[in-house]
């Protein structure tokens, strides 16, 4: 027998408690793994040093390569984003970009690996630029509704932050091996050379990846309701994107955060290899260090989200990250200063990477008190319109650092003057644009307090109103038995 609309309605009010199943937790965190664990191999630790040692490619030319990569890197997040919000299908919006982009996404990473256009200069040049081209587009396809998901799933700051504790922890897991076997496979004092297992190894990655991310796709949720939702023009879309106060103060925060964490991630590979002469397994050994401390402490960091709140708790991390860091460009080469170095290090990333998402969702519900509308793929988009440029402009500061301190990529042993330049572009750099994120967040950013979280508070009766609305048009339909089983099909047992 069809339940009546106010049944439903009156579910629709009781299953505001923010409680979400175990199954699309766990999942959140999977697909969140599979897409880092690709992602950070292809666009962070593995493919500057891939071609600058392994093929040889000039710090010159590869730097040119990301620097031109920046242009395109910045104009497919708002284009794509803004178009995501008018995609309408009967498995939703982000869901369908999910399952059948793992597909593409597992294809460009493995190409990455296998150059085609030749072995000289240009060539490498040409085949480093198409493959960044590449694979970044279906990254952002798929990373931008990972980027969105959050603040489609819950509301609260609580249930931000736990839902994150799933990314950090399952997700950093991809991360994290995405670090580690670059530095196994590819650090050697010996030689130059690459490993014959290294393309194997990333053949097997990118199908396991796309594998576990297309089935993880089965276990998310979305709004429903937001799918009926009249989005705004493309320009009408960015301009009100960038009247939000809270998004531009977000974004002067974020830029220098990116290029910090894309130098800490990605370059820790020359500081291993040259700095620390550390090689093989060992070389994983720092990396140890800040991932397992991060991980460990991210379950504190969300104890702290209840009594100190998002804001303050990401500013304290990225100024004690800041410190690490500074820290470390002291200690040398010393492996025991390092180590200690990198404690500190991991302890500030912690927090900053569990409440990164929940601070981008605040600001798209912000954007929704203000135009009415859900618009996450676009705020992921324009975010990334902002900030993605940081990653280029970082790593070609990093290879041009390093080349103007004397770095020959053709050397297993590197200068005096060369370590240092990889240790100023590795520890000082990252170490001032942390600081510059944490001044820029603590001066603008006012979503934090009583005030906003009342707001979000009246934003949740919002949303149960628009369900209402999206139930009894359904109703009218005749589709109201599948909606039911999409929005209320969720045991009891299922819920932590």
């Amino acid at each position: 027998m069809t339940e009546t609309q106010d049944t439903l309605s009156e579910k629709a009010s009781a299953s505001f408690d923010e409680r979400l199943p175990f199954k699309s937790k766990l999942a959140f965190g999977l697909s969140q793994a599979s897409i880092n664990l690709l992602q950070v191999i292809a666009l962070s630790s593995a493919i500057t040093f891939y071609y600058n040692i392994k093929l040889g490619l000039s710090e010159e030319l590869a730097s040119l390569a990301w620097l031109l990569f920046a242009i395109w890197n910045a104009i497919n997040d708002p284009l794509f984003g803004i178009l995501q919000e008018r995609i309408d299908t009967d498995m939703g919006r982000r869901i369908p970009v999910l399952r059948y982009g793992a597909l593409f996404y597992t294809l460009t990473f493995i190409i990455c690996w296998f150059p085609f256009l030749g072995n000289s200069q240009v060539a490498l040049f040409w085949n480093l630029l198409l493959v960044l081209f590449l694979f970044d587009t279906m990254f952002t396809m798929v990373g931008l509704v990972q980027t969105a998901l959050p603040a489609e799933m819950c509301i609260t700051q609580e249930a931000r932050s736990n839902l994150s504790l799933y990314n950090v922890i399952v997700g950093s897991v991809g991360a994290l091996v995405a670090m580690v076997l670059p530095l196994v496979l590819l650090t050697d004092e010996s030689t130059t050379d690459l490993s014959p297992l290294f393309k194997p190894v990333m053949l097997l990655v990118g199908i396991i990846a796309g594998t576990v991310l297309f089935i993880s796709s089965y276990a998310l949720t979305e709004n429903e309701y937001a799918r009926i939702e009249e989005p705004l023009g493309f320009i009408e879309s960015m301009v009100a994107t960038l009247k939000n106060r809270e998004f531009l103060a977000f974004e002067a925060m974020n830029f220098f955060h990116e290029a910090a964490f894309t130098i800490v991630t990605g370059s820790m590979i020359y500081f291993v290899q040259y700095v620390l002469r550390l090689q093989g397994v060992l070389a994983s050994i720092p990396l140890f260090v800040v991932f397992i401390l991060m991980l460990l402490l991210s379950v504190v960091a969300d104890k702290m989200v209840k009594r100190r709140g998002l804001k303050q708790v990401y500013v304290s991390g990225l100024v004690i990250a800041g410190a690490g860091l500074v820290f470390l460009f002291f200690s040398g080469s010393l492996l025991i200063a390092v180590i200690l170095s990198l404690v500190v290090v991991g302890i500030g990333l912690a927090p900053v990477t569990l409440i990164w998402s929940p601070l981008l969702a605040d600001v798209i519900d912000y954007d929704e008190i203000r135009t009415g509308k859900r618009r996450e793929t676009t705020y992921a988009g324009m975010n990334a319109l902002i900030t993605k440029p940081a990653i280029s402009i970082a790593t070609a500061v990093f290879l041009l650092l390093i080349n103007g301190f004397g770095f020959d990529n053709a050397q297993v042993v590197q200068s005096d003057s060369a370590i240092l330049g990889i240790r100023l572009g590795y520890a000082v750099f990252p170490a001032a644009c942390f600081i510059i994120g944490a001044i820029a967040l603590w001066r603008w950013y006012t979503l934090d307090g009583k005030e906003w979280i009342a707001k979000k508070s009246e934003l949740g009766k919002i949303h149960m109103q628009k369900e209402k609305e999206y139930i009894a048009r359904l109703q009218r339909e005749g589709k109201i038995s599948k909606v039911y089983q999409i929005l209320y099909g969720k045991s009891h047992e299922d819920m932590e």
